[in-house]
C-alpha cells in the first residue's frame, strides 16, 4: 500500500493549527508543497512544518496525536469523509 501524504503546518506558541492538507500519494507533489510551506513559514520561530507519510488517517491521528483537538471543532474531521 503507497503511503498517503499529509501536511501540517502548526503554530506553537498560540497551539493553532495554521494548514492542513491532504496531498494524496504522490510524493513528488508533496516534497514540492512542503518545500513551499518551509519557504513560506520556515523563518517563523514556533512554527512547525510537517509532511507525514501513513498508510491511513487514523495511524496520524495516533502517531501524532498532539496535534489533534479532542472537541467536537478537530480541524481534521473533514480529511477522514471519503471524497
Amino acid at each position: 500500500m503507497p503511503l498517503h501524504h499529509f501536511l501540517i503546518v502548526y503554530d506553537t506558541n498560540a497551539q493553532e493549527l495554521l494548514e492542513h492538507a491532504d496531498l494524496g500519494h504522490d510524493r513528488e507533489t508533496a516534497a514540492r508543497i512542503y518545500a513551499e510551506r518551509e519557504q513560506r513559514h520556515g523563518m517563523r520561530q514556533g512554527v512547525e512544518i510537517v509532511l507525514i507519510g501513513a498508510d491511513s488517517l487514523d495511524t496520524i491521528r495516533r502517531t501524532h496525536s498532539h496535534y489533534f483537538d479532542r472537541s467536537a471543532d478537530d480541524p481534521f474531521a473533514e480529511l477522514a469523509q471519503p471524497a
